[in-house]
């Protein structure tokens, strides 16, 4: 008899923004591929569905197991129950709570090994400091409960990859944080990530911190006292790893086909490139995880949420990456 495989969890996100109209769209465009779950609150999801016209009906469940998955019904793992809609398009301590608690339920769902993977919808960060959680982004929520001391956020799309040494916080504390730990734990997370999608033997391109990679030391030493001894260590554990190689360069080098995968050195750096080619293609992978974990390239949207014109392309893209990525074991 064989065994289905484990459902993909897909978190509400805010139910303030737009991301519980891109599930339901998601939903309903794909007719045959519906034996997924959502964590999050049958009312929101419900009022999302009536907003797009759609006749599907919301299954509420307090487990995976109650999960129907008949093709008809959406199964709506329930990790909260909200009496009221909370306000659309607007900053809510209620949504922020909301949200929260999906994620946390989730990544309980991930750890128990009663889903093989979650998939996020977008969160307000205002609003989860103002339900009282000072949690920077998802990825920092996903360490924590996820139990995991070193995680790295890879964004992917078609063409380019790369993983982030450091992720939420200043420029001036990236710089700080950039530190010889940090840079080798970012290199061995891009090279596990690449071998999680079935690239054999990946090439980890490292880009510098400084203009020109430090022009030899001209504009910064980082790339010599820092980021070349950790990419000589890693390379000394079976790595593929090279650089330092120059910021504004090395991705053109990868999207040439020259490297596999590059490790950026804060936020900016490794983010302007992937978006500029389009969040509709853009994928989020945390890295490090016990479990796969992807979201959108895209946040909630305020601006447009509760206007039926949300596009959930970004979402499907990162549903299909959490399918074709193998479960790590980091």
């Amino acid at each position: 008899m064989t065994v289905p495989p484990l459902p993909v969890a897909v978190t509400m996100g805010d139910p303030s923004g737009i991301g519980p109209e891109i599930i339901a769209k998601m939903f309903v465009r794909r007719l045959d591929q519906r034996d997924w779950l959502v964590v999050g609150d049958p009312l929101v999801m419900q009022h999302a569905f009536a907003a797009l016209g759609a006749d599907v009906p919301v299954h509420a469940i307090s487990s995976v197991d109650h999960a129907a998955f008949d093709g008809v019904s959406l199964d709506v793992l329930a990790s909260s129950d909200l009496k009221a809609l909370p306000p659309v398009g607007e900053v809510s301590p209620i949504s922020g709570q909301a949200a929260f608690s999906a994620i946390v339920t989730a990544i309980k769902l991930a750890c128990e090994g009663s889903v093989r993977g979650i998939v996020t919808a977008p969160i307000n960060k205002e609003a989860l400091s103002a339900a009282g959680h000072r949690y920077p982004g998802h990825t920092e929520i996903l360490a924590d409960y996820g139990g995991r001391v070193r995680v790295a956020m890879m964004l992917a799309n078609d063409e380019i990859r790369t993983v982030l040494v450091t992720i939420h916080c200043s420029l001036a504390d990236a710089i700080r944080r950039a530190d010889f730990a940090a840079q080798m734990a970012a290199i061995r997370l891009a090279n596990a990530g690449a071998l999680a999608l079935g690239i054999a033997n990946p090439r980890v391109a490292v880009a510098g911190l400084n203009p020109h990679a430090g022009e030899g030391g001209l504009f910064g030493d980082e790339e010599i006292t820092i980021i070349r001894p950790a990419i000589e260590a890693a390379r000394a554990e079976g790595i593929d790893a090279s650089g330092p190689w120059p910021g504004d360069t090395v991705f053109m080098q990868a999207r040439k086909g020259r490297f596999d995968i590059v490790v950026a050195q804060y936020h900016d750096q490794g983010l302007i490139p992937v978006k500029y080619m389009g969040v509709e293609k853009g994928v989020n992978v945390t890295l490090g995880l016990p479990f796969v974990r992807t979201s959108p390239d895209h946040g909630t949207a305020f601006d447009i949420a509760g206007t039926g014109t949300a596009d959930p392309s970004s979402l499907e893209y990162a549903f299909d990456y959490a399918l074709k990525l193998r479960v790590p074991s980091f």
